[in-house]
């Protein structure tokens, strides 16, 4: 894996068969509706999963109670909801971030020669 690959931050793709290329597609559904420690074990799954954002934005959209979606428990989809009562829609939420974050990271120079 490269360098580049490496320091890739999970992005939202938009893709609405974003399930289809999750990590978790070939996985036992049961597996990643455990409770207690198992929970963090099945994080792990979720952790290379290239639309781990998508899972995660739709689980925080439909308000999944069950499960570990994203990388995150449903205690800690909980949390988050009521941390951030004012996002209407994660999936936006998280595309203006990574939009945000994006133009960031182009450097200044660039920006002068567009």
């Amino acid at each position: 894996m490269s360098a580049s690959r490496m320091t890739e931050r999970p992005r939202v793709t938009g893709d609405p068969e974003w399930a289809s290329r999750g990590a978790c597609r070939d996985v036992d559904p049961e597996t990643l509706f455990v409770v207690g420690a198992a929970q963090h074990k099945a994080k792990t799954i979720c952790m290379g999963c290239p639309v781990r954002v998508d899972c995660l934005a739709d689980a925080l959209d439909s308000r999944a109670e069950f499960g570990v979606w994203g990388g995150m428990t449903e205690r800690e989809r909980r949390t988050l909801l009521r941390r951030r009562p004012d996002v209407g829609s994660w999936r936006a939420f998280l595309q203006t971030v990574q939009r945000s974050e994006e133009f960031a990271a182009i450097p200044p120079v660039a920006m002068r020669a567009r």
